[in-house]
């Protein structure tokens, strides 16, 4: 394979040629990559094109509609539903699962996506994203909203599109994670980034701490030995970083490593997690799990969660498989009663502001 100039189609008929409907499921990623090259262009455009700002509607989650999200999400559907490789879509911004027009033939997949994921970026011109999702659609089953509650290791493919100084389009169709970059002077996507791996090890994590008042025990626990460093349990510094756009976070881990956290919080009980198993956790979770890494609830496996409906919220931890185990043990041992709560090293023995030394 000539790593320089392997398209997105060539690829897909290499990885895709031992499955029985290899040809169905690379023409519809095909087609994918044709919508993901179509909002690229939207949010290049920018301001210029008149695609900023919000809209004066929310989607069913009550979550207020960015001019791109509404935008996005119409070219995914328009792109996809006349190829006669569909049964059904469903996408973060309709309540109900999308049925193919009546004067379109029925294929054997269903396709998940979030048309752009960071869209409150896109006003600051930080990059956002795409994500999607391909599962198999059961024989017989109508496509409504149950045919979609599949766990995510049912997952055929998966991957997401980063819009930043380059588009790029990470892939899986189970058998490893790949980059390929947009080449806009010829239209194609090309194999860049081949077999991306994770590190199991990292120094990085990334989380919103405007939420640590809402946190568990095991994630207080495991973000403050981060922060006290080389002077902490972890006996090493570690970066943090935020950027508020799953895309990114991942896409920043899948180069150079990290552990992504959007952990279960007390912040909305009805919530028991932020974002969206089928859109985001799912597909994400293939990918990552794909290139070495895990994916988890802190209690769970991800890619195991049976889902129990179309726009289910489950917690986030993700990334370098060391340490997303770690927290998954923090996780059991605060559950069962044995955890030991991380304590300053402002208060250890040795310190000024020992409780002994508070009364002498």
């Amino acid at each position: 394979m000539h790593l320089g100039r392997t398209t997105l189609s060539k690829f897909l008929l290499q990885q895709l040629r031992d499955i029985a409907d290899g040809n169905d499921l690379g023409a519809l990623l095909v087609d994918v990559a044709a919508a993901i090259k179509t909002i690229s262009a939207m949010t290049a455009k920018g301001a210029l094109g008149g695609y900023l700002g919000d809209l004066e509607q929310r989607n069913g989650q009550g979550e207020l509609q960015k001019k791109l999200d509404v935008l996005a999400n119409d070219t995914m559907i328009r792109h996809c539903e006349w190829g006669g490789l569909l049964a059904a879509m469903a996408s973060e911004e309709n309540d109900e699962a999308l049925p193919i027009p009546p004067d379109c033939s029925r294929g054997p997949f269903l396709l998940v996506f979030d048309p752009l994921d960071g869209s409150s970026n896109t006003d600051v011109n930080v990059s956002v994203g795409t994500i999607f999702s391909v599962l198999r659609h059961r024989e017989g089953a109508s496509g409504d909203t149950a045919d979609f509650l599949l766990p995510g290791q049912e997952q055929v493919a998966a991957g997401y599109a980063i819009y930043g100084p380059a588009t790029m389009l990470v892939l899986t169709v189970g058998k490893g994670t790949h980059g390929f970059t947009l080449d806009r002077e010829i239209g194609n996507f090309i194999l860049t980034h081949p077999l991306m791996r994770i590190p199991a090890d990292t120094g990085e994590f990334a989380i919103n701490t405007s939420n640590a008042r809402f946190w568990e025990a095991p994630v207080h626990r495991y973000v403050a030995e981060c922060q006290a460093g080389r002077s902490g349990p972890r006996a090493r510094d570690f970066n943090m970083r935020w950027i508020a756009s799953m895309v990114a976070e991942v896409h920043r881990i899948l180069v150079r490593g990290g552990v992504f956290l959007y952990p279960r919080d007390s912040k909305d009980a009805a919530k028991p997690g932020r974002l969206r198993l089928l859109y985001e956790a799912n597909p994400i979770g293939l990918l990552v799990e794909q290139a070495g890494g895990a994916a988890s609830t802190g209690r769970q496996r991800l890619l195991e969660v049976q889902p129990t409906s179309l726009h289910q919220r489950v917690p986030v931890i993700l990334g370098s498989r060391n340490e997303v185990e770690r927290i998954e043990r923090y996780h059991v041992e605060h559950d069962s009663g044995t955890d030991r709560p991380f304590v300053s090293p402002l208060f250890n023995e040795r310190s000024l502001f020992r409780p002994e030394a508070l009364v002498s």
